[in-house]
């Protein structure tokens, strides 16, 4: 049972965006940027994004010499390109957004260590920069052999370091806040708690449906334009699209003195990545020992995942260095048959940004302005 000043006041909308991660509010800035009049609203079914956006490690990268060297295997290298400069181009897009210092965005440094198993990458260095030169506009990637003792690595695992020239690291709480404050500063209305069950379009709009567990009814939320920014969850509302999700482990080791490193780290085609934080290592990955069970929206600890991770956390990046783990979590990151995000019409009315790869930091931005810019018109 709604009242009559609910049904006026709180119902009707030029844009309801569902999803409030890194996509979803940037699509209602965007949305802004272009219709300065517009009622905008975004719906969240949590008290705060619970996907990738908030729980992920914080890389402002655009690939490592050996996931691209991967993605070349199964992707045209027109295609690998065009993702790479996407990426690039939605880290700019956030940095002149939002600012450096509101995201803490720094450059300490980017590297990759390079195992016996991948030491054939080396050769292809310079095949890289040259594909990359037009985007970078100089050397992408070089070796960094000279720093492997230094930064404290164990040598028998680390057979060769790369240095990664154009990446950076940020603070994702404070990306996601910040944000969160510029959409609301731009009159953007974001309802927390607000899972969508399904929606409905008509000749006239589309109705959104979001149940009220106090009331034991649903919200009948009606807009002109609908965009599904929803990631890796993308197939509770669009069972159709090519979308699976991929669950992330991460933990975090309690203040450490005198860490030998800073910046952050890759290995094994991307699916480890480890950083410095605030004194600390955060340490993320390992989905490939066990793709079928990461397969999974549930947010939960892979304890054979999070064991492994601390393994090479001991043997490998910190050989020599005491430590405790203080935090694990897991996020829930999309990812299809091709790393390309989807960002398409479903209909005039109707339209989706999903499936970031991993990449959400970097793509969420880019893909924003790309479905308003040219798709959502």
């Amino acid at each position: 049972m709604f009242s009559y000043w609910e049904q006026q006041s709180f119902t009707q909308y030029q844009h309801i965006i569902i999803g409030a991660g890194i996509v979803g509010l940037s699509v209602a800035i965007e949305l802004r940027q272009r219709f300065p009049k517009d009622s905008i609203l975004i719906l969240e079914r949590g008290m705060m994004s619970t996907g990738a956006s908030s729980r992920n490690a914080g890389f402002a990268c655009m690939g490592s010499v050996t996931e691209l060297l991967a993605d070349l295997k199964t992707m045209p290298e027109e295609d690998v390109l065009q993702l790479f400069a996407r990426r690039k181009k939605g880290l700019e897009i956030l940095r002149q957004r939002l600012g450096d210092d509101r995201i803490g965005y720094a450059t300490n440094g980017s590297y990759e260590l390079i195992d016996e198993a991948n030491l054939p990458a080396i050769e292809k260095l310079q095949y890289l920069n040259q594909l990359l030169y037009p985007f970078c506009h100089s050397e992408a990637f070089r070796l960094a052999n000279e720093r492997i003792a230094g930064f404290g690595f164990d040598q028998d695992f680390t057979k060769a370091l790369i240095e990664n020239t154009c990446e950076g690291e940020l603070h994702t709480g404070k990306m996601l806040r910040a944000l969160s404050d510029l959409a609301l500063d731009h009159n953007i209305e974001i309802k927390t708690n607000a899972a969508v069950s399904h929606f409905e379009e008509t000749e006239k709009g589309v109705h959104v449906f979001v149940p009220d567990s106090l009331r034991n009814e649903s919200w009948a939320l009606h807009c002109d334009k609908l965009y599904i920014c929803t990631n890796a969850f993308t197939k509770q509302l669009l069972p159709q699209e090519n979308v699976v999700p991929g669950r992330g482990q991460v933990l975090l080791t309690k203040p450490i003195e005198q860490l030998p490193f800073k910046g952050i780290f890759h290995f094994d085609d991307g699916y480890y990545y480890f950083r410095v934080i605030d004194n600390r290592v955060l340490f993320g990955g390992g989905r490939n020992l066990d793709f079928s069970t990461e397969q999974t929206t549930e947010i939960a600890l892979n304890r054979n995942i999070q064991e492994h991770l601390e393994q090479l956390l001991r043997n490998v990046i910190l050989p020599r260095t005491p430590f405790e783990i203080e935090q694990q979590w897991a996020g829930i990151m999309a990812f299809g048959d091709s790393k390309t995000p989807i960002v398409k019409a479903f209909s005039p009315r109707i339209f989706g940004a999903f499936r970031m790869g991993g990449m959400g930091v970097a793509l969420g931005s880019e893909v924003a302005e790309y479905l308003v810019r040219d798709i959502a018109l």
